[in-house]
């Protein structure tokens, strides 16, 4: 199958462990596609976001079984690609996601 760069990067996982890593240590969650290796990965990132990547981690998730109402449902397996930048490169994902939303404020009631 042939994957384009395009292709390859699905989207960055939203979490606060992601979040976190991404402010302090410069790393990077992303979904990736099932068949992506290593090296596509960080093509894929240097050629669309201009940046340069140190190092690449790959992880294989298995979907976890939920139980709804007496009926089980599988979660999608998915596979995750953990990257780090180089020094003085940044890319600020969490930035980029819905600021148009407005907050709420507490009320004291």
């Amino acid at each position: 199958m042939d994957l384009t760069i395009y292709d390859i990067i699905l989207g960055p996982v939203i979490s606060d462990k992601a979040y976190k890593l991404n402010k302090s240590l410069k790393k990077l969650f992303l979904r990736v596609h099932a068949d992506a290796n290593k090296k596509l990965v960080q093509n894929a990132l240097e050629k669309l976001f201009n940046v340069k990547v140190k190092d690449v981690n790959i992880q294989n998730r298995k979907g976890k079984t939920r139980v709804v109402r007496r009926k089980t449902f599988n979660r999608s397996d998915e596979k995750r690609a953990i990257v780090t930048l180089a020094e003085g490169y940044s890319l600020d994902l969490f930035e980029q996601v819905r600021t148009d939303v407005p907050v709420k404020e507490a009320t004291k009631g």
